[in-house]
């Protein structure tokens, strides 16, 4: 078993400006499966679009913001879950004034570029 705060876990860049993860769950704690992350976004910035071998799924704990996808773009807040398919393209944007901070959870394959 491994329990640990998520704040003792170094954050780092995420890949976009205002972007920062912290990888909370990983094969150093045994996982074979899923990667555990918890991202923290800034007001104002976003992800670019991009996509994932695997389905993912994320839960927002903190902030307002929205995801963009094909199909749209749906408005997400504290509490939402979100499940995101295959191959699905993707973004997230901060539209708050405090940070979006989400768990994501994704399995250990690779993420494809659009």
């Amino acid at each position: 078993m491994y329990v640990k705060d998520y704040r003792e876990v170094p954050a780092e860049p995420g890949g976009s400006d205002g972007l920062t993860v912290r990888w909370v769950i990983n094969a150093s704690q045994g996982a074979t499966n899923f990667a555990m992350r918890v991202f923290e976004l800034e007001p104002g910035k976003g992800t670019p679009f991009h996509k994932h071998e695997n389905e993912h799924e994320a839960f927002v704990l903190k902030g307002r913001g929205e995801i963009e996808m094909a199909e749209g773009t749906t408005k997400i807040k504290k509490g939402s879950t979100l499940f995101i398919s295959s191959q699905e393209n993707h973004r997230f944007r901060n539209t708050g004034k405090d940070v979006l901070r989400f768990i994501d959870v994704v399995a250990f394959s690779a993420i494809v570029s659009p």
